[in-house]
C-alpha cells in the first residue's frame, strides 16, 4: 500500500488542474485516472469555448493538461478506485490494481449525462446526438434540433437553443412541463413566437440518419401508440445527470449523488469529512463545463495545501 499526501481521483479538467496545482505547491499529487485518462472529455470532438483555444479536440485538450501535470511531477496511475474507507486519516482508498492511503484527497469523477438507452442513439453520439447544448450547440446554428425532457435543465437547453438554431421541438413524456415557473413562462413566450415547438406525451422512439449525414431525425411515440417522424439535424437529451460518487455513499454527505461541498467555510471546495475535497461534475450539477470543473480543481488543489499545512 502506497502513502500520499494527496490522491486525486479522476482525470478529467478538475482532476488535471488540482494535480497541476498540487503538484506546483511541492505535494507529488498521485491522480487515479479512472476507466478512461482524460475522463468524458476525451470523446468531444471539437471544443470552441475552452479559452485561448478556437478549436481543440477534447483528447488533444486533455492530452495537454495531462502533460502539463506530468511535467510538473504528477503521478498518473491507470486505475479505478472501487472501495473507499474515509473513516480515519489516513484516508484508504482500494483499486483494481493497488491500495493506496492519503492525508487528503480530491475527488473529481465527474458526473455521466443520463440517455435513453436507445440502440441507434449509441451509434449518433457525437454526430448529431448531444447531452451538452452548450458544448455542442454551435455545431447546429440555423438548423433544426430536438431537445429531449422536461424538466428545468431540457427547457434551460431549449431556451439557449432557440437563439441559435432555426427551431427547437420540445420533447417530453407528460402533457406539463416539470420546472420552475420562470423558466416555463421564458419557454411559453418562445412557444409563442414560434422559436420553440412542444411535443407533449410523447417519447423518442428512434434517432435516424445514416453515417454519411449523421442525424436526420427521430421518431416520437404519443401515448396513444400513434408514431411521428420529425426531421432535425441535431438532438440533445437532457433527462438528467448522475454523479459519479456511488464509491463514498454513506460516508459524505451528498444531495441526489451530488457531493456537498462548502462544508468547513474555510475551504470552498469541502466535503463533509475533514480533509476530503471535491472538484467538477461530481459536486456540480448545475453549470457542468470544462472549463468551470478546472476552476474547483485549482481550488480543491489550493484547499488540500491549506489544509495539510494547518493539519501538520
Amino acid at each position: 500500500m502506497s502513502k500520499h499526501k494527496v490522491v486525486i481521483i479522476g482525470s478529467g479538467p478538475a482532476g488535471c488542474t488540482a494535480a497541476i496545482y498540487a503538484a506546483r505547491a511541492n505535494l507529488s499529487p498521485v491522480v487515479i485516472t479512472g476507466m478512461n485518462e482524460g475522463g468524458q472529455l476525451i470523446q468531444t470532438p471539437d471544443i470552441q469555448n475552452w479559452p485561448g483555444e478556437t478549436s481543440i479536440s477534447g483528447y488533444d485538450l486533455m492530452e495537454k493538461l495531462i502533460n502539463h501535470a506530468k511535467s510538473l511531477g504528477a503521478e498518473f496511475i491507470s486505475d479505478e478506485i472501487s472501495e473507499a474507507d474515509l473513516s480515519s486519516r489516513p484516508f484508504t482508498l482500494k483499486g483494481d490494481a493497488g491500495e493506496y492511503q492519503a492525508d487528503s484527497v480530491i475527488i473529481a469523477t465527474g458526473a455521466n449525462p443520463k440517455y435513453l438507452g436507445l440502440e441507434s442513439e449509441e451509434k449518433f453520439k457525437g454526430n448529431g446526438v448531444s447531452a451538452c447544448a452548450t458544448c455542442d450547440g454551435f455545431f447546429f446554428r440555423n438548423q433544426p434540433v430536438a431537445v429531449i425532457g422536461g424538466g428545468n435543465t431540457a427547457l434551460t437547453e431549449a431556451l439557449y437553443l432557440s437563439d441559435i438554431c432555426s427551431s427547437v421541438y420540445l420533447v417530453h413524456r407528460r402533457d406539463s412541463f416539470r420546472a420552475e415557473k420562470a423558466v416555463i413562462d421564458r419557454i411559453q413566450q418562445k412557444i409563442d413566437e414560434g422559436r420553440i415547438t412542444p411535443v407533449y406525451n410523447a417519447v423518442t422512439d428512434e434517432i435516424l440518419g445514416d453515417d454519411l449525414k449523421g442525424v436526420t431525425g427521430l421518431r416520437v411515440k404519443y401515448r396513444d401508440d400513434r408514431r411521428e417522424e420529425i426531421s432535425v439535424s441535431g438532438i440533445f437529451v437532457a433527462i438528467g445527470h448522475t454523479p459519479n460518487t456511488g464509491v463514498f455513499a454513506g460516508q459524505l454527505e451528498t444531495d441526489n449523488g451530488t457531493i456537498i461541498t462548502g462544508v468547513n467555510p474555510k475551504y470552498r471546495t469541502s466535503a463533509s469529512i475533514s480533509g476530503v475535497f471535491a472538484a467538477g461534475d461530481c459536486a456540480d450539477s448545475h453549470y457542468r463545463q470544462a472549463i468551470t470543473s478546472a476552476g474547483t480543481g485549482c481550488q480543491a488543489a489550493l484547499d488540500a495545501e491549506k489544509f495539510l499545512q494547518e493539519a501538520g
